[in-house]
């Protein structure tokens, strides 16, 4: 899938991981796709959660098989 930005949060523990997904939407237009890098666990349950909280539409998660995942998120596709 083609992003309009791309973002990697494997760095940074919740709530942080959010923060960083929010700044970084701040930067796209409604209907501009992220993709955000994360891992599993706590990020990959509240991440997706707290982004269809605030209108944003998960378009495609995708297991890379080494502990992380991808993310695909449209900016405001739920509003």
């Amino acid at each position: 899938m083609k992003s309009d930005d791309f973002i990697d949060i494997t760095d940074v523990v919740c709530p942080i991981t959010f923060v960083k997904v929010k700044v970084a939407l701040e930067d796209l237009e409604d209907g501009q796709i992220l993709e955000i890098r994360m891992n599993e666990g706590e990020p990959l349950q509240n991440v997706p959660r707290s982004l269809k909280d605030e209108f944003h539409k998960i378009l495609e998660v995708n297991d890379n098989e080494d502990g992380t995942f991808t993310l695909f998120v449209e900016k405001g596709g739920l509003k």
